[in-house]
């Protein structure tokens, strides 16, 4: 079973005769992890100091933000040092053991899944907040939302273990349609929002004349509307980076493993990893309490304020 194991892993990974083709691809990408790895950590810690801080976020959706944000701060701290790992095990030719690939993909796996199905929780949330409306603080609790939080993260685990060790050879088929479902899942929730959003815009502009309780309700549907827009540009950002992998899987199966497929799977992990940092981005660009919760953060770290005070 194991060699089964290593021998699907070299479909993907380039092997000792062909890492001279792919050096430059291997260096490049090798560079960018170092800097991307530490971007991750960084922006990601900041965010989760900011969502912390952010009293206005209800606490089910600050839960699923947090979630994703620590995910993300794990991609940057274990599993991109674990990925220059490998560049350089590769770059020196030395033909690292099947068990180093592995524990890679295992650990890959298991972030990168936890940070997809983190995506698609919030993004059901969202949409929930926006459907049920009135009683979505009745159905879906802080209490519920954790145990959502662990089910996942049960998930991202078992799954990598069952496919590598029990199901090795069906690995490229269960990583893409558990993509695939995934992306469409959200997509489809996506339009179910539009559709909702349009519906509630065409009720507020037929109403002329609204007492102050409407008023009210009318901001909260807002505010509901632009959370579930910041998270949308967070799902776009996983959409853009995940993609290139799903493709290379499929087309990896259906042209066999080629040295160009190769080096275009070197820079679709190095893809996926970029979404935690593109991440913390997103929410501070689209979710106006977190921006001003990072801002007051950056203000406040001793570095710059010495900055600021040498400079004036």
């Amino acid at each position: 079973m194991e060699n089964s194991s290593c021998e699907l892993l070299t479909l993907s990974y380039p092997n000792v005769s062909e890492v001279e083709n792919l050096r430059w691809t291997i260096l490049v990408n090798f560079m960018l992890n170092i800097f991307l790895s530490y971007t991750a950590i960084m922006l990601n810690v900041v965010t989760i100091h900011a969502i912390r801080k952010t009293s206005s976020l209800p606490d089910t959706l600050k839960t699923l933000l947090l979630n994703l944000a620590v995910t993300d701060v794990g991609v940057g701290l274990i599993v991109q040092p674990v990925y220059t790992s490998l560049l350089v095990k590769w770059l020196q030719q030395n033909g690292e053991d099947c068990n180093f690939r592995h524990a890679f993909v295992m650990i890959s796996s298991t972030f990168c899944l936890a940070s997809f199905l983190g995506v698609v929780a919030v993004t059901v949330d969202r949409f929930l907040a926006i459907h049920l409306h009135l009683r979505y603080q009745e159905l879906v609790t802080h209490k519920r939302v954790f145990v959502v939080v662990i089910s996942l993260w049960l998930l991202s685990v078992i799954f990598p273990v069952v496919v590598l060790w029990l199901l090795s050879d069906m690995y490229s088929l269960m990583t893409f349609t558990l993509g695939i479902a995934g992306l469409f899942l959200t997509t489809l929730v996506y339009i179910r929002i539009y559709l909702t959003a349009r519906r509630h815009k065409n009720q507020i502009q037929a109403l002329q004349v609204q007492d102050l309780d409407e008023n009210k309700e009318m901001a909260r549907f807002a505010s509901l509307l632009k959370s579930a827009v910041g998270i949308y540009y967070v799902y776009l950002v996983f959409l853009i980076c995940y993609l290139p992998f799903l493709i290379c899987l499929v087309a990896t199966e259906m042209n066999g493993p080629t040295i160009p497929l190769k080096s275009w799977f070197i820079f679709s992990l190095t893809f996926i990893f970029l979404s935690s940092s593109l991440n913390p981005v997103m929410y501070c660009w689209k979710m106006r309490h977190i921006r001003h919760a990072t801002v007051d953060i950056l203000r406040n770290m001793p570095c710059l304020r010495n900055r600021v005070f040498q400079l004036s």
